[in-house]
């Protein structure tokens, strides 16, 4: 039997809800929403906002409300880039590093409940499986 395409998007869809829901108590202390901490977790390798709205598949206007709200809490810095003064670099600062590290291992707990269920073969099996999907994406780009 070959599972429908479909069906296993609900199924993914489904399961990054329920992490993402189990680590929004967290993300909340940590004063974060769920989409801020994403731009946080990407801020160093694409720290351009049109680089960083590319990854992160949002639109440049989310990402540059996102990313106003990151600097006003003192997460983000921008700065001018020195090879390109009409662009702005975006910067963790510490309290960002921070809290990026503390909403990844919120992240990663609440995933673990749920690979739990997985035997270590398993898990490397799906680990296998998306590196396989994700990089039939690679191949396709331009």
């Amino acid at each position: 039997m070959v599972t429908d395409a479909a069906q296993l998007w609900k199924l993914n869809h489904r399961l990054l809800t329920l992490v993402l829901n189990g680590c929004s108590a967290r993300f909340a202390a940590l004063g974060i929403e769920p989409k801020e901490f994403f731009v946080l977790a990407e801020v160093a390798t694409s720290p351009y906002p049109a680089e960083l709205a590319t990854v992160l598949a949002t639109p440049k206007a989310s990402v540059t409300v996102y990313v106003r709200n990151l600097v006003a809490k003192g997460l983000i810095t921008r700065e001018i880039d020195a090879g390109d003064l009409r662009r702005h670099r975006l910067l963790l600062t510490p309290a960002g590093e921070a809290t990026r590290d503390a909403g990844s291992e919120a992240l990663a707990a609440e995933f673990e409940t749920r690979l739990g269920a997985l035997s270590a073969a398993q898990r490397d099996q799906l680990e296998a499986l998306l590196q396989l999907v994700l990089s039939a994406d690679a191949a396709a780009a331009p």
